[in-house]
């Protein structure tokens, strides 16, 4: 008979009791955290946060055409788990699931095989993208098929309807809509909007079939900007550079059209361009806004810049005769020269007719400090401040670093850079009587009623900073309306217009070569101009960077005949009235002119007006 041992109903009573609290603690469990993480688990299961993309704000130019806007279009996705259940669960022939996919990856345009072998490998997953920007068509024929786990994902897509119209302007968009240059990325934030999400509650089938109560937070779509370009002006300006870029077989060329009396831009381009629709087939170097980022020196087309606070200072007068001399040997051995040889020479002929000699017989009389102070009088080495990215500041040494030669270079466009705004912002001074204009791209961002309300107002006229008295400006304005006439831009064929009056300066400068010198063969031809020179309704800064010498040599050839044609179409285009004849130089001055004529300035009608 077996003995009895008094330890085994304590060790039955010890497993009980251990099996009993074990229970107990499961129970608690399930019934506490458990229980939370098993019904979160099932909300998980049949419900899903969804993101509501916010719109990208569209952007207009200033008579409210689209230039850049956001389109719906479709992503389609699969849940390639659900696929195979799907088939069984609605009693179709999973056979059918191989011609199914197939099908879905003609439509998407996509290598059958390859599809269903990603959709093979990816076969765990729930989220598999299969396709972005899908169209509406495409869209109908896919629900046609009725695929388990097949479905949409609206989404915005980005669309610039003006194709490469004021593209180095807008910028671009990435894949993840984020904005990459230009506008689309200076204001990215404001055009971006935020988000919003619904909790979407699914069914078996984890179809959707209503919005969760209280899980809905509506998106706050973007801003619209409206811009101071006119598409139209863009356009022609675009189509101008462009043709005088090839026929010059250039490297690259830019243009400026700006309102004298607001500052608003009205054109800034680039060439060559790129259709911001087609990221993949330009380049961060292509889409360098070059009108802001790359300085150069200008040239002949500082020489009004230098001449202007001379005649307004008194350091010369319009009818002071300049004994220039071709070659001009300098007492420190530097020669200068003239492309002509002249008789002594007027202010107002040292200008027109762009004499090296006689701007820098200006500029010694005038002296190092008051030379640098005419550039600064015009801001020249700062950024103007308008409403773009990656602006350069041009470059004017201080006047400690200048040398005995600067005297010279700065007074024939050397040793110093510009920005093609920045030249054409300065000109603008001799447009409007003496006033400094800061530049704006931006008019303003359209509320909910799609009023136009602008941030920052531009200032009217005479709240604009002061340079140069009226009628110092208006002088010049003037002395650059003969420049078409008798000076480097002269003729029907070169920069004057048939129908207004235009002011201008033309520009060649050769192009460094750094400690190798300037190259001879190569240069950057420039244009600045105004026009109608009794009411300056625009300022056109047009620049060619190494045209083909084979057809043009200097800026009067190779810029003046394309901003020329401009000015002509764009101000049609404005429908500003046809210019009177031009009134001659007074007779005061006409006999120290080299070869003048008042017959060119239109004759016995001009002259009784003067």
């Amino acid at each position: 008979m077996p003995r009895f041992s008094a330890l085994r109903p304590g060790i039955v009573m010890a497993v009980m009791a251990a099996t009993l609290a074990g229970m107990t603690v499961r129970v608690a469990y399930l019934q506490t955290y458990g229980r939370q993480k098993t019904i979160l688990r099932a909300i998980g299961q049949q419900h899903r946060n969804e993101t509501i993309a916010a719109r990208r704000g569209s952007i207009f130019d200033a008579a409210g055409n689209a230039m850049a806007m956001t389109v719906q279009t479709m992503n389609v996705y699969i849940d390639p788990q659900f696929l195979d259940q799907g088939y069984q669960r609605e009693g179709r022939n999973p056979a059918r699931k191989p011609a199914d996919l197939r099908r879905l990856a003609e439509i998407l345009d996509q290598n059958p095989v390859k599809f269903a072998q990603l959709v093979h490998e990816k076969q765990d997953s729930e989220y598999l993208k299969l396709a972005e920007n899908v169209g509406d068509r495409a869209c109908q024929e896919i629900r046609k098929l009725n695929i388990p786990g097949v479905g949409f994902e609206p989404i915005g897509t980005r669309f610039y309807p003006m194709g490469a119209i004021a593209s180095h302007v807008l910028g671009t968009v990435g894949k993840d809509g984020n904005g990459l240059e230009g506008l689309e990325l200076k204001f990215d934030k404001e055009l971006m909007g935020k988000n919003g999400w619904r909790r979407i509650e699914k069914d078996a089938k984890r179809r959707p079939i209503g919005v969760d109560a209280g899980g809905y937070v509506p998106p706050a779509h973007g801003q619209a900007l409206v811009l101071t370009l006119d598409a139209n002006i863009q356009m022609i300006a675009q189509q101008e550079l462009a043709a005088a870029c090839m026929h010059h077989r250039a490297r690259r060329g830019e243009v400026i059209v700006i309102d004298p009396q607001t500052g608003d831009v009205l054109a800034m381009c680039n060439w060559p361009t790129f259709n911001p629709q087609n990221l993949e087939d330009s380049n961060a170097d292509l889409r360098r806004n070059r009108c802001l980022t790359d300085p150069y020196e200008p040239g002949s087309t500082l020489k009004p810049f230098v001449m202007g606070p001379a005649l307004a200072w008194g350091v010369t007068q319009a009818n002071h005769v300049w004994p220039v001399r071709n070659p001009y040997l300098l007492p420190y051995g530097r020669t200068v020269r003239d492309v002509h040889s002249y008789p002594p020479l007027t202010s107002w002929d040292v200008l027109v007719k762009s004499s090296n000699v006689g701007m820098c017989m200006l500029a010694e009389k005038m002296g190092q400090a008051k030379l640098h102070q005419a550039l600064t009088l015009f801001r020249f080495g700062r950024t103007t401040g308008i409403e773009l990215g990656g602006e350069d500041p041009g470059l004017v040494y201080p006047l400690k670093k200048w040398s005995r030669a600067s005297t010279e270079s700065v007074a024939q466009g050397y040793e110093m850079m510009v920005t093609p705004l920045q030249i054409a912002r300065a000109f603008c001074v001799y447009a409007n009587g003496g006033h400094l204009v800061k530049p704006r791209i931006i008019k303003g961002v359209l509320d909910a009623d799609g009023n136009v309300v602008s941030k920052q107002p531009a200032p009217r006229l005479e709240e604009m900073p002061v340079v140069m008295e009226e009628q110092a400006a208006g002088q010049m304005r003037q002395i650059l309306s003969d420049v078409v006439v008798r000076g480097t831009a002269a003729g029907y064929k070169l920069g004057r217009s048939k129908y207004w009056n235009i002011f201008g300066k033309t520009g060649t400068a050769h192009i460094s070569r750094g400690r190798a010198g300037y190259a001879a063969d190569k240069i950057n031809g420039s244009f600045i101009c105004g026009a109608p020179y009794e009411n300056p309704r625009i300022v056109v800064a047009f620049i060619i960077h190494e045209p083909d010498r084979a057809t043009g040599r200097f800026g009067g050839g190779v810029s003046a005949p394309g901003a020329k044609q401009l000015v002509d179409r764009v101000l049609a285009y404005m429908q500003v009235p046809e210019s009177p004849p031009l009134a001659p130089p007074a007779p005061s001055l006409t006999g120290a002119l080299v070869g003048f004529n008042i017959k060119v300035y239109g004759g016995p009608t001009a002259s009784a007006q003067n």
